[in-house]
């Protein structure tokens, strides 16, 4: 740092242009009088003992008598711990604009939109490490190796994780070797196409920021139930149901733990039409007073409204409407839905086959 740099600096750090230039000459000096240090520095002999006193105020000099006023530069110990003291301040200051500058226009409630990608990945990362229910994340292998560490979290609390990969633009996938799936997620799929990011979390939160080629770039978090809702409609139907399974944990053997309603009919339906017993576990709540719940007992029945008998699985789309399940238990028959449930008694929020029978085993 030059003179010039080391004046402005000083300035910067509180004081005067006068009071930087008499300083900076002193430290060069050692010691001096007033007038020589008024012809040493662009201070006017007028102003010097001004400058003096307000500098000898300020802890930076000190003054004596001899003949004619002299000054001195003091220990700068204490001068560098105030500039050093400034300069953390300062610091902190710049990390509080980015986080302000980073933080929702809208309050955050329900639904808020933010500026930047980074702040959608650091909400989604947070909420996937407190997930025990479910987690649905369409992400690029990058960003999937990022959230890894927290993905393991949510696995390990016993989450469905559900992973769509797909290309950062149009260029492949390389596939992952299994094992960098073994331990994080539930099930993996490829998408040829760059996607939007998306984070379903536990039915409560969804994160969204347009895909890098978007022209628009912004980022939705949303807090609400109904709100995320509408998400996970959007990630099964566009980013899940249609693209290749590449890593599934489960096997075709009980216990199968499904978190949606709908692909546990398109695979039991079939089952239940050959005569087959199933016996299940419903984790949930009541859907009046939304207290939590959970029975096993024999599925008897299932209801969905598609147009047409099936003659092979059932299509998501055919799922679309009201879905549900009628569940005999030892304590009584329940009717069960699946998120957004209304009219069943149950709103199912994670169901486990048990056992898969014949009919005539019972």
């Amino acid at each position: 740092m030059d003179t010039a740099e080391l004046r402005t600096a000083l300035r910067n750090a509180g004081l005067s242009q006068y009071q930087a230039e008499a300083y900076v000459a002193l430290l060069q000096l050692g010691a001096a009088s007033a007038t020589e240090l008024a012809d040493a520095c662009a201070v006017p002999t007028a102003r010097i003992y001004d400058v003096l006193r307000d500098l000898e105020a300020k802890g930076y000099i000190e003054t004596y008598e001899q003949d004619s006023l002299h000054a001195r530069a003091c220990d700068p110990r204490s001068v560098m711990e105030d500039l050093k003291s400034r300069a953390v301040q300062l610091d902190e200051a710049a990390e509080e604009i980015e986080t302000r500058w980073q933080q929702p226009a809208v309050d955050r409630h329900m639904l808020s939109i933010v500026k930047r990608f980074e702040t959608v990945f650091k909400r989604a990362e947070e909420m996937i490490r407190e997930a025990d229910g479910e987690v649905q994340l369409s992400v690029t292998p990058e960003q999937f190796d990022e959230l890894k560490p927290a993905l393991s979290e949510a696995y390990e609390n016993g989450a469905l994780v559900k992973v769509v990969l797909h290309p950062e633009r149009t260029d492949e996938i390389d596939p992952f070797a299994e094992r960098e799936y073994r331990g994080v997620a539930t099930e993996v799929r490829h998408r040829t196409l760059p996607t939007p990011f998306v984070a379903i979390v536990d039915r409560t939160g969804a994160c969204f920021a347009p895909h890098d080629n978007s022209m628009n770039q912004y980022g939705v978090l949303v807090d609400d139930y109904t709100l995320a809702y509408v998400f996970h409609w959007y990630f099964q139907t566009a980013l899940w149901e249609v693209w290749e399974v590449v890593y599934d944990a489960q096997t075709d053997e009980p216990p199968l733990v499904y978190s949606d309603i709908r692909h546990f009919v398109q695979d039991t339906e079939p089952l239940i039409r050959d005569g087959k017993r199933i016996v299940a576990h419903i984790k949930g709540y009541e859907t009046d007073e939304r207290d939590p719940v959970e029975f096993t007992g024999e599925v008897t029945d299932l209801y969905y409204t598609a147009v047409s008998a099936p003659t092979d699985a059932l299509s998501f789309s055919e799922l679309a409407g009201q879905v549900s399940l009628t569940v005999e238990t030892d304590d009584g028959t329940y009717t069960v839905g699946g998120w957004g449930a209304v009219l069943e008694d149950i709103e199912a929020n994670r169901i486990t086959v048990e056992e898969i029978s014949e009919t005539s085993d019972r």
